[in-house]
């Protein structure tokens, strides 16, 4: 069964996409019926200048991420998520009947407060939602989880704009807008009484309501890890990123293409709808792990279709405003469009594996703090970017201008945070191998141990053996390689970043060999896995070499288990040895070819002798050189 749709059925998740679907839906039906009221019957309600009303609703929407996020953290580390969801949702309902007296009486002060309520239910939400996914869900639905819940977020965020307008603008009276939004808000109460219970990972936290001390000890929770921290920084850079896209679609179709209002929900739709296309495609794409090679591949498609973007932009408007339709029949505007859906698609393939990277990676007992200190962040970079955009607009830079800088930032921003963590450069290699020359297919990788110290053992018919089987495993693997291959460019840069571990022979280079027993019996004293290639050579014939006596001396000083494993579907590929040195055959065996890796039952140390494993290692792999 399908990973995502099976989650849409299971009672463990499917509440809580409802329950976030809902919210966000009626944050956006509301928040843009309201703007499109201030903005189009200003005059009947206050003196201010709908643009600046416009700007100060998103403003006091957003500040309650700044004043109550941490506080929300701990609440969500503190109690069981399930009942803070329930009473989140209730608040919803209190908070629309509060905006419907708003719309009633034409009151800007009521109407604000409603709008400051409304981003306090999101910040309360946020950590639950987040952190209740590691709970409920297995490892490899982690992908799955969150690509649906950003998919749904973005559509609910498209509907919601679409409906808050058409009720705004429909004549009907302010009625219909309140009473869509109980609708929702009850709907949404009633989905939340079906989310399971989430036990608290800090029953014993004492609450501190001090929003700056409290905002500083969850971003230093967050920065306990490295790459959590670098990968929240990413997720708000996506925010900001997209935010100033989204923020100058109205101004963009009006005054660049020359469209009317219905061509902005022309670009709106296709911009979400993108959104949500990439991020479903993230578990396919995965595995159904937390493939992190997604995140460049996502950064590079944001930066060249940002570019393409303002390239394509017309130099000048259509003389008279276009719908939808009309707008289409101008053939440069399906070029716009095309860079609108594959920067979203793009976009997706970056933010789903950095949100469930954060999840699995964070100590689970300052989840919730760790998803606050992201929210947080979030609403900052959100900010600077709305502040930064309207000042560059203000110096003369016209909107495509703005977009190509955006663009290059984008660039900048990825480069520097992989030359912090090359762990995701290390990641987007393998991938790209994995989905560019082969087709691979994996059997029985389940009976990897999770955690704990092992030895890998597997046959070596080609130079890219380890890359395949680093590509499948989901725990990161050292492996003990030649020191020459160690050294190849590009591979080099792999091998390094995974920690790879260079040898020689004791007649080639003896203290190179023992410092890499020792760094061996390091690794795995530290818990790692670890892989070797018994044969010490790279198949000449696709035949299986005899294993060398090296796995014995491992594991005479520690006896961890083995796994052995076989690859299959390698031999004769452009880099192996087949027919004479390896990589000298280009598309040897074609594009996609399709290649296997099996594993077979968990060898204990006492057991694992060379001529057994080599036994075992060979039965594994059968006729499939």
């Amino acid at each position: 069964m399908n990973t995502q749709s099976g989650l849409l059925r299971a009672r463990r998740f499917a509440p809580l996409f409802v329950t976030q679907f809902l919210g966000a839906l009626n944050d956006n039906v509301l928040k843009n019926a309201m703007v499109v009221l201030l903005t189009f019957q200003a005059a009947s309600w206050t003196t201010i200048k709908p643009e600046l009303l416009a700007n100060l609703a998103a403003g006091i929407f957003i500040l309650p991420f700044f004043l109550f996020s941490a506080t929300a953290g701990q609440l969500a580390d503190k109690y069981d998520k399930s009942r803070l969801a329930q009473f989140v949702k209730l608040l919803e309902i209190g908070i629309v009947v509060i905006a419907g007296v708003g719309l009633a009486l034409h009151s800007l002060a009521v109407l604000f407060a409603s709008l400051f309520l409304l981003g306090l239910h999101s910040t309360l939400f946020g950590p639950v939602k987040y952190a209740i996914l590691p709970q409920h869900l297995k490892s490899e639905e982690l992908v799955g989880g969150n690509a649906l819940i950003e998919a749904g977020t973005f559509i609910a965020i498209l509907v919601g704009t679409l409906l808050g307008g058409l009720l705004a603008g429909n004549g009907a009276g302010t009625a219909w807008i309140t009473g869509a939004g109980l609708a929702i808000a009850i709907a949404g109460y009633v989905a939340s009484r079906s989310i399971p219970s989430a036990v608290p990972p800090a029953p014993t936290l004492s609450i501190s309501l001090n929003p700056l001390t409290e905002t500083w000890r969850n971003i230093q929770f967050a920065r306990e890890n490295q790459t959590v921290f670098l990968s929240i920084m990413g997720i708000s850079w996506f925010w900001l990123f997209g935010a100033l896209f989204l923020a100058q679609f109205p101004a963009y179709t009006k005054n660049v293409l020359g469209g009317s209002e219905t061509a902005v929900t022309l670009l709106l739709a296709t911009f979400t709808f993108g959104i949500g296309v990439g991020s479903l495609l993230c578990e396919k794409l995965s595995a159904k792990r937390v493939e992190l090679g997604l995140v460049p591949l996502g950064s590079i498609g944001m930066t060249l279709f940002a570019l393409d973007l303002a390239l394509a932009s017309p130099a000048a408007p259509a003389p008279l405003p276009l719908g939808a339709l009309a707008l289409l029949a101008h053939g440069s505007t399906w070029r716009v469009l095309t860079d609108l859906g594959l920067l979203g698609i793009f976009g997706g393939f970056f933010i789903v594996p950095l949100y469930a990277l954060v999840q699995q990676r964070s100590n689970p007992e300052h989840g919730a703090r760790i998803i606050a200190a992201n929210n947080i962040m979030n609403a900052l970079f959100m900010v600077v970017g709305a502040l930064c955009a309207a000042g560059m607009l203000a110096a003369g830079l016209t909107i495509p201008m703005l977009f190509a800088v955006a663009a290059i930032c984008n660039a900048a921003v990825a480069l520097f945070i992989y030359g912090l963590v090359p762990e995701f450069l290390l990641r987007f290699i393998v991938w790209m191998l994995i989905h560019t020359v082969y087709r691979l297919r994996v059997e029985e990788l389940g009976q990897m141990p999770e955690e704990g110290p092992a030895v890998i053992v597997c046959n070596h018919v080609s130079f890219v053996d380890a890359l395949v089987i680093m590509a499948a495993c989901r725990r990161p693997i050292r492996f003990v390689m030649d020191h020459n291959i160690f050294r190849w460019p590009v591979l080099n840069f792999v091998f390094r970043t995974s920690k790879a571990i260079p040898i020689a022979s004791a007649k080639e280079d003896p203290a190179m060999m023992e410092k890499a027993f020792d760094e061996v019996g390091r690794a795995l004293d530290a818990g790692d896995l670890v892989g070797i290639f018994p044969e010490g050579k790279i198949t000449a014939d696709g035949n299986i070499n005899p294993f060398r006596p090296g796995i014995t001396r491992i594991l005479a000083r520690n006896p961890v288990p083995v796994v052995p494993l076989a690859l299959r579907g390698l031999w004769g590929s452009f880099f192996s040895r087949k027919d004479g040195a390896a990589m000298t055959r280009p598309f040897r065996r074609g594009m996609f070819s399709r290649i296997e890796l099996v594993m077979g039952a968990v060898v204990p140390a006492a057991e694992a002798l060379p001529e057994k494993l080599q036994m075992d290692v060979a039965a594994l792999r059968g006729d499939c050189a």
